[in-house]
């Protein structure tokens, strides 16, 4: 089984003003929630966990250098290989330190950006079946519209790491 029961990190950030963060679920972060021990092949672990668990729209990169959020859309991340600094939250926000088996769950409207990154980071990301992919960056009225946007994104059907039954929902729904 790929997927490890770990105890969250949650974090609920304020709108600092540029980001305007989510006002009422809360940042999650599994660390070493993906088991990749052993694999050459750690982007085809994290993506068939994701799509398993009705996460699509995938893809694999890093993540951008400046700070920006996603208004219409939650999105998960998980490291396959590499390591990095991101700060979630704006520039108010927490930085954490990411590797490999690492998921970070962002609700819309979470800042986050990359501060430093190994040459070698593979990110990849995933988004509920419900929701638009946007990227704002902080402006003024980027912020105005997100302020409507973020509380009208859908709360999605499944944890993208545990499924149905994932911690997630227990968090996202109450």
């Amino acid at each position: 089984m790929a997927a490890k029961n770990i105890e969250p990190l949650t974090f609920l950030f304020a709108d600092d003003g540029s980001v305007p963060n989510n006002p009422t679920l809360p940042f999650v972060a599994f660390p070493g929630a993906i088991n990749l021990a052993g694999s050459a092949h750690a982007e085809e672990i994290i993506e068939k966990t994701f799509h398993g668990n009705g996460w699509g729209q995938s893809w694999r990169n890093g993540i951008f250098p400046y700070v920006h959020y996603h208004s219409m859309i939650h999105e998960g991340l998980a490291i396959a290989r590499g390591r990095a600094k991101v700060r979630f939250g704006g520039n108010g926000g927490k930085e954490l330190d990411l590797s490999p088996g690492d998921v970070a769950i962002l609700p819309a409207g979470t800042g986050h950006q990359c501060l430093w990154a190994s040459p070698d980071l593979l990110v990849i990301g995933a988004y509920p079946n419900s929701g638009r992919y946007d990227l704002c960056r902080g402006s003024k009225a980027e912020h105005a519209k997100a302020l409507t946007t973020i509380p009208a994104v859908p709360l999605p059907d499944t944890d993208p790491v545990f499924g149905k039954d994932g911690p997630l929902l227990k968090l996202w729904h109450g």
